[in-house]
């Protein structure tokens, strides 16, 4: 999927930004691109963007197991591209936001949706509540009680 990595820079691995929606996740990988970083765009916002412009069936707010299954295909995508690259490379959210949404959705233990080793880096950044800066979107329709549930099931 062209466009949605930014550049190369030196050898690195693939690192995952997580955390409470509206965290400030996606102002981080806004800044790691422009320092030249390689960065992967939320799956779920372009899922989010990609239903408002079609049919709408897998909308978070309208189907949130399909939305999950969606986003977990589509970050298992980014990350087959991502292996491929050298540099260090930042996921606006991965696997486990996923598997935790589809879980949420599907009464199914995270775990048994990950694969059995992490494909990411052992360091993984958490962007924590931030009510200061949180704003609903478009795209970004609950509110900041549902960022802080979806926070404590991430963490």
């Amino acid at each position: 999927m062209a466009g949605i990595f930014s550049t190369v820079s030196e050898l690195g691995g693939c690192v995952v930004i997580t955390g409470c929606s509206g965290g400030g996740k996606s102002t981080l990988l806004d800044e790691l691109s422009r320092r030249g970083y390689a960065t992967v765009l939320e799956p779920g916002r372009r899922i989010v963007q990609e239903e408002l412009a079609g049919d709408g069936k897998a909308l978070p707010w309208v189907d949130l197991a399909a939305f999950g299954r969606r986003a977990f295909a589509m970050a298992s995508h980014d990350l087959e591209l991502a292996k491929g690259r050298t540099g260090w490379v930042f996921f606006d959210r991965g696997l486990v936001d996923a598997a935790s949404a589809l879980s949420a959705a599907e009464a199914q233990p995270v775990d048994t949706l990950l694969p059995p080793a992490s494909p990411y880096h052992e360091t993984v950044f958490i962007a924590p509540p931030w009510a200061e800066i949180y704003r609903p979107d478009p795209e970004r329709r609950h509110g900041f009680a549902e960022a802080l549930e979806e926070y404590d099931r991430l963490t």
